[in-house]
Parts: C-alpha cells; sequence; structure tokens
C-alpha cells in the first residue's frame, strides 16, 4: 500500500475516535442543558462520526492496486464517501431548524449552561485541531475524502463558535428564544456546507478541471523549462480519489531518437514527481516538431531550424490546456 494512502487511513481513523468522543461530550452538555442550539452541534456530529467510518471504508477501498476491471484505481469511492456525507449534513440542518421552530413555539427549560458552554468549547477546539491537521495531509496526499473531512470539521468549529457566542447571550440575558434563533441560524449555514460539499463532488464525478492543480504545474514547466521542451498542449489533470492523473502531448525536436525523447519524457514526469508526490501518474504522447513550431522554440544550437525564432511562449492555463499544438507567425 503507497505510504499516501497508509497515511490518509491512520488520519481517518482518529477522525473516527476523537469524533465518537465529541459526540458523546456534547450528548451529556445536551441532556444537562436540554438546549437546542448545543443539540444541533451534537446532531452534526452524529454525522461526523457516520461520515468518518465511510470515509475511512472509502480510504481503504480506494487505496487497493489497480486491476483489470478497474484500470484507473478503485479512488472514485471516495467521491460516493463526500457525497454520501454533504447529504447528511443536509438532512441534519434541516432537522435542526425544524426543532428551532418547535422550540420557539414551546420553549424548553434551560439548564447548567455554563457547564454545557465549556463542554462545547472543549470540543470545538478539539474540533478544529483535527480539521487542521486533516486538511494539511489531504494537501500533501491529494485525498478528496480526507479533505472533505477536514473541511467539515472546521465548519462545524466555526458553527460551534456561533453557538457558544448565542449561549453567552443567552445566559447573560435569560431569553430562552435566544437558544433556537442561534440553532436555526446554523441549521441554514449546515445546509449551506453540505451543498457546497455536493456541488465539489459533482465536479469531481463530471471530471471538472482543476484550476489550482493545473496552475502549480504550469508555473513549474515555466520555471524549469529545457531547451528541448518546444511546446505543451492539451494538458489534462484528472482526479482518482488520492490520485492524480495527468496526460498531455509535448512536442520535443523531431530529430531526437526514441531514447533522447524518452529522456525528455522522464524530466516531465520527474518535476510532476516534485510537485505533486507519489500519487502522480504521467501519460505522455511526443510530437516531433514542425516548421510553424521554430517561432516558439528556445532551443540556441539547433542546426534544422527552418524559420526564425519570433519570442518565448509562457504557458498558461488557457494555452496549455488547448487542444492544438501552438504556433507564433514568422515573417521568413
Amino acid at each position: 500500500m503507497p505510504v499516501a494512502s497508509k497515511e490518509n487511513i491512520r488520519v481517518q481513523s482518529w477522525v473516527v475516535i476523537v469524533s465518537l468522543l465529541l459526540l458523546i461530550v456534547k450528548f451529556i452538555a445536551f441532556y444537562a442543558t436540554h438546549s437546542i442550539a448545543i443539540l444541533t452541534d451534537a446532531l452534526e456530529s452524529i454525522v461526523n462520526v457516520t461520515a468518518g467510518f465511510v470515509g475511512l471504508y472509502s480510504l481503504k477501498v480506494s487505496a487497493r492496486p489497480k486491476d483489470a476491471n478497474h484500470p484507473y484505481g478503485h479512488g472514485k469511492i471516495e467521491l460516493v464517501s463526500a457525497a454520501l456525507e454533504g447529504s447528511m449534513i443536509i438532512l441534519a440542518g434541516g432537522f435542526i431548524i425544524y426543532k428551532s421552530a418547535l422550540n420557539l413555539i414551546v420553549p424548553p427549560e434551560i439548564e447548567k449552561l455554563d457547564f454545557g458552554i465549556l463542554l462545547v468549547l472543549f470540543s470545538g477546539i478539539a474540533n478544529y485541531l483535527l480539521g487542521y491537521y486533516c486538511i494539511k495531509v489531504a494537501q500533501k496526499t491529494r485525498s478528496m475524502a480526507l479533505k472533505a473531512s477536514g473541511k467539515h470539521l472546521i465548519t462545524d468549529t466555526y458553527s460551534t463558535i456561533g453557538i457558544i457566542l448565542g449561549l453567552g447571550l443567552l445566559y447573560l440575558t435569560g431569553f430562552v428564544w435566544i437558544d433556537s434563533l442561534v440553532a436555526a441560524i446554523f441549521g441554514f449555514i449546515i445546509i449551506y456546507t453540505g451543498l457546497r460539499i455536493i456541488r465539489s463532488t459533482i465536479s469531481g464525478i463530471m471530471d471538472e478541471a482543476d484550476e489550482e492543480l493545473i496552475s502549480e504545474l504550469v508555473q513549474s514547466l515555466n520555471e524549469k523549462r529545457r531547451e528541448n521542451w518546444i511546446d505543451i498542449h492539451n494538458l489534462r489533470i484528472l482526479k482518482y480519489g488520492n490520485k492524480l492523473h495527468l496526460d498531455c502531448h509535448f512536442t520535443v525536436p523531431w530529430y531526437l531518437t526514441v531514447k533522447e525523447a524518452h529522456m525528455e519524457v522522464e524530466e516531465v514526469a520527474k518535476l510532476a514527481e516534485d510537485q505533486f508526490g507519489e500519487v502522480i501518474e504521467l501519460f505522455v504522447h511526443t510530437d516531433g516538431c514542425q516548421p510553424h513550431s521554430c517561432g516558439l522554440c528556445i532551443k540556441s544550437a539547433c542546426s534544422h531550424r527552418k524559420k526564425e525564432f519570433v519570442k518565448k511562449l509562457t504557458w498558461d492555463i488557457k494555452n496549455i490546456t488547448n487542444n492544438k499544438s501552438h504556433r507564433i507567425e514568422t515573417n521568413a
């Protein structure tokens, strides 16, 4: 199993364990206080626990090696995890809004609010630290499921902060309706979070271009460009869970031997691996240069040049993803 996959599974295991412990803490706070706002936090923790287990399962499945039936691996199972998590968040938000409306009609008796606030504050700090760690690991391993878990935990922390502020106001004023109002507000915030996760999942299913990833790679290609790298076009990056599949058309001097052209491809592969680590898989189609390539070819010592050099082409997201090779017209 790749090192990145082991790391993802280890971190996700901690997400499950910590989420279970915090779930218990929040329900203790709810039963002690009868606060619907604290129940809001507790219900979201149920989502955390369930999504944590689903995420752990998906990471284990996505870590399996490729086989005949899954030539690109099992990574897209992570999208199922993220979609389920988003759906559960939306359902939890809807229930919270419903419960808040009922409590506005028949307000509950709030007790031991100071004790409840302390427990919720503790759980919020723990959630933030764990979520931050998940996102840092996900950035390194390119895991969509782990990133979704981290974002959800941090969003849960922001909700907790708002809930604590609302409970503090309730504690100072004694206005019980504040409890239901705070819960309803964060119910809508939770629904919005769930919709964003669903949107991200749909993007993954539809193989939507990730401009951030492409920008990272393009910057490195421009900075470390070699003379024989005449042109790159039709570049695409597809995500399969924690795997990144990169393919492009790569123009090199036509007179290079197969071995020499392969060495240039290996340099591009090394650059991509330095950028993204072991999660990258590279597929490159090499093209021999054409006369129209001369205008942008930076190779200084070329005895086969047909046209004069005009200017160096700086790659960007727009031109490097274009399906056609680039050309700069010359007067020669």
